[in-house]
């Protein structure tokens, strides 16, 4: 197919007949093969099965408002560590969000550390933050200059 038909047929302006980007074997629609419907929300986003089976699982969370924070605490009590991005926030509704899981984190004995500007991490009780840096590093390593 030729590079002007090509581009007729990205603008709909002629059919394409080139149908390889066309999955034509799985069924319209959004169920599963069990026949279950899928329902997913694009704010929160959690590992696969076996992860969890592992129990390793985090989930990132990305509110639009105060009505989100259902998520984050349902989440939080299964015990699921869970990383708040509230970049995307009125300030308001993020400071309320923050005091929501700083009740949270407290009512089930877990804590809460600030990542980066308006990114937090809620911890479950029985999670362990293991901070990157060394604890013992030698001073005169290699990126000493003295």
């Amino acid at each position: 197919m030729g590079s002007v038909r090509k581009a007729s047929a990205w603008l709909g302006l002629v059919e394409s007949s080139d149908d390889r980007y066309y999955d034509d074997e799985y069924p319209e629609g959004t169920e599963t093969s069990g026949g279950e419907t899928w329902a997913t929300d694009p704010r929160v986003r959690v590992v696969s099965d076996a992860a969890e089976e592992k129990g390793r699982r985090i989930a990132t969370i990305t509110p639009d408002g105060f009505r989100d924070a259902r998520s984050i605490g349902e989440m939080f009590r299964d015990g699921v560590p869970v990383i708040m991005n509230l970049t995307s926030m009125e300030p308001a509704d993020a400071k309320r969000v923050v005091d929501f899981a700083a009740g949270l984190t407290f009512g089930l004995r877990g804590s809460i550390e600030r990542v980066a500007t308006r990114v937090f991490l809620l911890t479950p009780a029985d999670t362990q933050i293991v901070s990157g840096e060394s604890a013992g590093r030698a001073n005169s390593g290699f990126f000493n200059q003295n």
